[in-house]
């Protein structure tokens, strides 16, 4: 069961539910919060991501993750199938299980009158399978990273505010922005411990293309970015200053910046910068959801 559950890498749902919390704080300040709804919203959207994670791990087992001996406990895989603990058929059928769970919950909703869910998670299903799947593989393709950014940003935002809502909301979309910068980020930071083993497999994603001296540099773009973002929504008058709270996650940002720094060549010394990543996504989200509610409240 263990090995089961290694292969989920469910403490990864962060990355997808946090801006599942973001749309429903946008509802939220709109009134147009529903709680069956986000929970059907919040299980469909997790299914999808476990799906992507499996599908992702039994293409890997193909591909990079054999030769891959720099390994941490943010990348790398789960490695069930190299350790021989499940076999790569069983993951791949395990991922289609869950694609199978996320599309039921997507016709469930569409069943309750939210037939824009078919788009949005048509949308969501083909990022998790292009991503990974010949023929695409966009993560090899050096249009992963985009990918990710949008389906576990702003499509998320706006498809969870728009179940709770039935209506469709540029804010709503625009609010995703940050998060998936910082989705984005995890995904870059994670790419430099494998850049070895990538390159070798002509896995050619962004930072295998750019090296990693120069993505170093695009890295702090990238989690600068998500916080221009927050200054620009509010600057323009769209969004209530309130979300400003979200800069609160701007300390561990920086720490992961100057780790990854100064660590960039290291696999074992870039753990913490990859452990501050995830943490500035989940604080950062969470901030930025207080903020909208408080916005309504105050």
């Amino acid at each position: 069961m263990n090995a089961y559950l290694k292969a989920l890498r469910a403490p990864f749902l962060a990355g997808s539910l946090i801006p599942v919390i973001i749309g429903a704080a946008i509802a939220f300040t709109d009134n147009r919060l529903s709680f069956p709804l986000l929970i059907i919203t919040a299980l469909g959207v997790a299914a999808l991501h476990l799906g992507a994670n499996l599908l992702n791990d039994y293409y890997d087992a193909r591909g990079s993750d054999p030769i891959n001996l720099r390994l941490t406990p943010f990348s790398g895989g789960s490695r069930v199938i190299q350790d021989g603990k499940i076999e790569p058929r069983i993951v791949l059928l395990m991922a289609l299980l869950f694609f199978l769970m996320g599309s039921s919950a997507g016709i469930l909703l569409v069943y309750l009158d939210r037939p824009l869910v078919l788009a949005i998670g048509l949308f969501g299903l083909a990022a998790g399978w292009a991503y990974s799947a010949p023929p695409l593989q966009l993560m090899s393709r050096g249009w992963g990273e985009i990918l990710i950014f949008l389906a576990f940003g702003p499509m998320i935002t706006l498809g969870t505010y728009y179940v709770m809502s039935g209506s469709l909301s540029w804010n709503a979309f625009l609010l995703g922005f940050p998060h998936g910068c910082f989705i984005a980020g995890v995904i870059w930071i994670n790419q430099f411990p494998d850049y070895q083993a990538d390159r070798e497999a002509g896995k050619k994603n962004l930072v295998v293309r750019w090296g990693t001296e120069i993505s170093r540099y695009l890295y702090c773009a990238i989690m600068v970015l998500a916080f221009v973002v927050v200054v620009f929504l509010t600057g323009a008058g769209r969004i209530s200053c309130l979300i400003m709270l979200s800069f609160i996650a701007f300390p561990l940002a920086f720490m992961a910046m100057r780790i990854l720094w100064k660590e960039y060549r290291s696999h074992e010394g870039i753990i913490p910068a990859q452990a501050l990543t995830i943490q500035v996504l989940v604080a950062h989200g969470l901030l930025l959801s207080l903020g909208l509610v408080l916005s309504r409240l105050l």
